[in-house]
């Protein structure tokens, strides 16, 4: 692989020269069937590799790592927060490789020429780096072997995901964007059940296993995407090497510039840090906070609730946004559902209210995704940054998921409990759904 070079600038991100080539370059051949089943498994795997441990494993490793026992009851308080605290310390390190790799990643593809294309290298050494790293990770019994393990899982996943969504840019047209995207959402509601169902039998205290069935998984789902689907050049590619220099200029897009860009940009930071309070932490929780019985059989049944409306919002809306060519308003309902989801846990307590919740989270959440990313590509600046661009998009999506453990944690150290933690998620949840309203570009 290498990657392209020349005396080529970084392009105009704004302006007519923007505009024309965007449109130029905008796809107008209808995807295959075949091609978007291969890109649903692609992402399956993906997600079920990362959410997973995410949600169930990681967190239970870190416990056994603290010596803590699996009944809440006998877990004195300073010891939990010590368990939250870590598991945000951890997630906290991943966010900031992932902030790194999104947009690095992006541009590099933009610039790369290969045999295999531009983005396939990606999201096959993504993809690599992602299984390697979760079954060193089994192995791990140090707070710093989980935390550097971890960080390498979510820089081979943000590599692999870039490359993934820069092929929406590349290949999909408008009007198919919607029905796409949902299929970058919905994998996550069947990876993470299906993870949590099959993985929550296999961990106990040996992590090896857990982590091995997942490292193959997302192998074997990844490769055939990469295999059969066709990455051809960029005909009119004319970007230099990037340099610290071009890629620290390329990184800032102006708000004033783009109001498009910045406003969809911050309903994503938002509408994801509002979800990642609400989900997050939602094992520590179950078993700190409401203190239920069996809180990883809670989780799966919670976890499941959750994602089978994730998976029903997300495909409903956006084929539906395809057919009537809007987005907007499914951003804002999403914002406004995870909001009273986590209101309801603020206001109730037990299992029962809990599942409302989750549904709500899960239903807001779903519309969120479904037409989220198609509004994303919709609002790039300039054709030929596409995997720069969606990966600073890709940021916003990732990385708040990851520092939603640490902000989660630091509420929870400074309060004493959780209902701040959902307080701040229905705050942030409504305000993602309020800021893509001034949006001009795409109704």
């Amino acid at each position: 692989m290498t990657v392209a070079s020349g005396a080529g600038g970084t392009g105009d991100t704004g302006g007519d020269s923007a505009v024309m080539s965007r449109a130029a370059s905008t796809p107008i051949r209808r995807v295959s069937g075949k091609w978007i089943t291969l890109f649903a498994l692609a992402w399956l795997g993906l997600w079920m590799a990362q959410l997973t441990p995410f949600q169930l494993t990681l967190p239970q490793q870190i416990n056994a790592w603290l010596g803590l026992p699996t009944d809440a009851t006998k877990v004195a308080e300073s010891d939990w927060q010590h368990s939250v605290t870590a598991f945000g310390e951890i997630s906290g390190i991943s966010a900031v490789c992932a902030f790194v790799t999104f947009p690095l990643v992006g541009s590099l593809s933009d610039r790369t020429r290969s045999r295999y294309g531009r983005r396939r290298p990606w999201i096959m050494g993504g993809t690599l780096l992602m299984a390697l790293a979760l079954v060193v990770l089994g192995f791990q019994h140090t707070w710093a072997g989980m935390a550097i393990c971890w960080a390498l899982v979510i820089t081979g996943f943000s590599a692999a995901a870039t490359a993934l969504t820069a092929l929406i840019s590349d290949q999909v047209p408008v009007f198919q964007r919607g029905v796409v995207s949902s299929w970058v959402s919905a994998p996550q509601a069947i990876g993470l059940l299906f993870g949590v169902a099959v993985i929550g039998g296999l961990a106990g205290t040996h992590y090896l296993p857990a982590y091995l069935v997942l490292a193959i998984a997302v192998v074997v789902l990844v490769w055939p995407f990469v295999l059969l689907v066709d990455d051809p050049q960029h005909a009119t590619h004319t970007k230099g090497r990037l340099t610290l220099r071009t890629f620290i200029s390329e990184m800032w897009i102006s708000p004033r510039e783009q109001p498009d860009f910045g406003w969809t940009l911050l309903g994503r930071v938002l509408v994801n840090i509002g979800n990642a309070l609400g989900t997050a932490l939602l094992l520590q929780f179950i078993q700190f906070g409401a203190r239920l019985d069996d809180p990883a059989t809670k989780l799966t049944i919670g976890s499941g609730v959750y994602m089978i409306l994730v998976l029903v919002g997300s495909l409903a809306t956006g084929r539906f946004s395809d057919r009537i060519g809007r987005r907007k308003p499914f951003v804002f309902a999403a914002g406004v559902a995870q909001g009273i989801a986590a209101i309801v846990i603020v206001i109730s307590s037990g299992f029962g209210p809990l599942l409302v919740a989750a549904g709500l989270l899960g239903l807001g959440y779903g519309c969120f995704l479904g037409v989220d990313q198609a509004l994303a590509t919709e609002v790039l600046p300039d054709a030929e940054h596409n995997g720069q661009d969606l990966g600073i998009m890709n940021i916003a999506m990732q990385v708040p998921q990851a520092l939603g453990p640490l902000i989660g944690a630091g509420i929870v150290a400074a309060t004493g409990g959780f209902t701040w933690v959902y307080i701040v998620s229905a705050i942030f949840g409504i305000a993602g759904g309020l800021a893509v309203l001034p949006v001009k570009r795409v109704r």
